[in-house]
């Protein structure tokens, strides 16, 4: 039995990003490769955070970021992640949950606006406000 202190920190999920709760009643789960993010970029302090552009990679079906320059499937704009998600040193697969029809504040995504291209492969699903 393992009595000792430990201590753990806790930070509130931002989602100012959300234009409104529309489609939040209906994420859907996203197994995410690690390999694909950036620890200093995407998961600063252990946590992806929510609002990130997603894409998904064809030869797994899991998720990275959005990056109009993959060739891997990434550069198709699928969703945004919907929840922060804790990154554990180690990690290859994480999973999370993604918004597929929504309303984005554009200027309150953690890692800034989407390109032309990105939003013309959500056209129709995600609004950009």
């Amino acid at each position: 039995m393992d009595l000792s202190i430990k201590t753990e920190s806790f930070s509130q999920d931002r989602r100012d990003w959300l234009g409104s709760a529309h489609g939040t009643d209906a994420p859907v789960g996203a197994s995410l490769d690690v390999s694909t993010f950036t620890a200093g970029t995407h998961y600063p302090g252990g946590f992806l955070k929510s609002g990130i552009p997603l894409g998904k990679i064809t030869a797994s079906g899991k998720y990275g970021p959005y990056n109009d320059g993959a060739t891997d499937g990434r550069q198709t704009l699928v969703g945004f992640l919907f929840t922060g998600v804790d990154v554990k040193s180690g990690a290859t697969t994480v999973v999370g949950s993604m918004l597929i029809h929504c309303f984005i504040k554009e200027s309150k995504l953690p890692l800034g606006n989407v390109d032309a291209n990105g939003k013309a492969d959500v056209a129709g699903r995600i609004i950009f406000v």
